[in-house]
């Protein structure tokens, strides 16, 4: 607690400091290589993705190549960042809000990009044609039962909501190793919901490319397991930085940040599972398959065996 006043005290000098020198409190960031090289790598990635889309020699290299390229590149921006953030004190008041509003119109624009995703679902779901039989799900299309892997991927997101929001009150109280500890469980439960998806995928009835039905599905809950991957990396940052103190009961943007998008994914996935897997999904037999329920618990215990004997350190 000592550490925290402390700290807290530091980083309000800082401010005046910074606001003295610049007579303002606004970041005027320095000149920066990353943008440009990410741009740059970012434009490799989508064309060797539709390289590979289309057969073309040596493109999964290149998709590799840039991936790799991407993920370090986006590291050492984002190391800057926090080193702006958290030892050179540039994040004043006043560019918290700033970044505030940014991480929301971003969540604002990530929700316009899931409308697309049900406006393509629904067009076609809500008037089926002739050639889908005149139903949803398409004639002689066998669909997912709600009520296995997808009623658990359900009550594995919400429980990671509560988490999050264990870690955030934990970070408020100024108590970091119960944020450290949130955040670890946080960090397992979205690995499990991803392991399960992944599953779900390997024992789907139907393909990409079955129909309006099949594209619709898997472009849908494949843009969602993406951002649950990229939550879940973003959630894993912020724990090593609790862990370091990083963190202070007043200045924690960062993991505001990646509690609203963690919180944002869990919205889409509601409205996933009752319209795609619920309501899309009436046809199925209403009978739990046992087997595939146990073999996503096993999955389940696998992930979490690895797991947490981390917490144990705590």
């Amino acid at each position: 607690m000592v550490f925290k006043l402390e700290r807290e005290r530091e980083l309000k000098k800082k401010d005046e400091i910074m606001s003295g020198l610049k007579k303002h409190r606004f970041h005027l960031v320095d000149k920066s290589p990353w943008p440009l090289f990410i741009s740059v790598v970012a434009f490799g990635l989508t064309v060797s993705l539709v390289g590979m889309f289309h057969g073309y020699t040596n493109s999964g290299f290149l998709f590799t190549l840039s991936l790799v390229s991407i993920i370090i590149l986006m590291g050492i921006w984002w190391r800057d960042v926090i080193r702006e953030a958290t030892f050179l004190g540039h994040h004043t008041t006043k560019v918290q809000r700033s970044i505030r509003i940014g991480v929301v119109l971003f969540i604002v624009s990530e929700i316009m990009f899931f409308v697309s995703f049900f406006w393509g679902y629904f067009h076609s779901s809500l008037s089926p044609s002739i050639v889908l039989g005149d139903c949803w799900p398409p004639l002689g299309l066998a669909v997912f039962s709600p009520w296995d892997i997808p009623l658990l991927n359900t009550g594995i997101l919400l429980l990671s909501g509560a988490t999050v929001t264990w870690a955030h009150h934990a970070l408020r109280a100024a108590e970091d190793k119960e944020a450290v500890v949130a955040l670890i469980f946080t960090i397992s439960l979205g690995l499990v919901f991803t392991a399960l998806q992944f599953y779900e995928y390997l024992v789907a009835p139907f393909q990409i490319d079955s129909g309006i039905y099949g594209s619709t599905f898997f472009v849908t809950t494949g843009f969602h397991g993406l951002h649950v991957i990229i939550g879940t990396l973003f959630l894993i940052v912020c724990c090593i930085r609790a862990y370091y103190k990083h963190f202070t009961n007043s200045r924690h943007i960062g993991f505001e940040a990646a509690a609203w998008y963690w919180h944002f994914v869990d919205v889409v996935w509601l409205f996933l599972f009752f319209s795609v897997y619920i309501w899309g999904g009436m046809e199925a037999t209403m009978d739990i398959d046992f087997n595939d329920f146990d073999n996503a618990l096993t999955v389940g215990k696998t992930v979490s065996s690895q797991v947490l004997p981390l917490v144990d350190k705590f």
